[in-house]
């Protein structure tokens, strides 16, 4: 059988749309995992990235601090910490938030360095603070590079969640990792494919966010 013939099966096998184990289950625990591990790297590298680029300050160790949390390897952390903290969705969140900060993180810092000093400069001729001038002169113009680490970070969370199978939580890495112990390929086949459709469709959403959020004039200067 070819791939697509595995797939076909999975996806026409109607017991994988009900119950713990079907499609539906599964893509939620999934998006539950990547959405939480997103909103925390994101509450994390997005504050100190935006503050460090209004200040022009601290370049060099965010470049050190990212380039150390990409050198982690994803599953050998989980493994650590599973053996460090035990059961439970702490050591699943850890990885993921370490390998999503980098990129929301260090974005970040570039979009909000790179403004145009002449309208920061005006901003504080006028008398603005340096929360508003941050707020509603350079994040409006930084905002397009700001979500493109964002949409970094969310794909690669995505495709990466199925680590929560490894230690017993579901998600669409369940798929896979009963799919090899049990040798059915038409679960391995479906499992990656529906890890690949969601990583395309979180794609999707960001590029429709960015035509919302984006100002006209802001996204044809990008």
């Amino acid at each position: 059988m070819t791939v697509i013939d595995f797939a076909r099966a999975f996806f026409g096998d109607s017991a994988h749309w009900h119950g713990e184990d079907g499609i539906p289950h599964r893509v939620v625990q999934h998006l539950l995992y990547s959405a939480e591990a997103l909103a925390i790297a994101a509450a994390i590298g997005l504050p100190v990235g935006l503050l460090t680029g209004h200040h022009r300050r601290g370049g060099n160790t965010l470049a050190l601090v990212a380039t150390a949390a990409r050198a982690l390897p994803t599953f050998g952390l989980l493994v650590l910490m599973f053996t460090w903290l035990g059961f439970g969705l702490v050591p699943v969140m850890i990885p993921l938030v370490a390998l999503a900060v980098p990129p929301v993180l260090v974005t970040a810092y570039e979009a909000v360095r790179s403004v145009d000093p002449p309208p920061v400069d005006a901003a504080r001729g006028m008398g603005m603070s340096e929360t508003r001038i941050l707020l509603q002169v350079e994040l409006p113009v930084a905002l397009p590079l700001v979500l493109s680490g964002l949409r970094t970070a969310a794909v690669q969370v995505v495709s990466t969640a199925t680590i929560a199978a490894y230690v017993s939580f579901g998600g669409l890495g369940r798929y896979i990792i009963d799919g090899l112990a049990q040798k059915d390929y038409e679960k391995v086949v479906g499992g990656a494919t529906l890890v690949v459709g969601l990583a395309l469709a979180t794609l999707a959403v960001f590029w429709a966010v960015a035509r919302i959020a984006v100002s006209p004039g802001v996204r044809r200067s990008h």
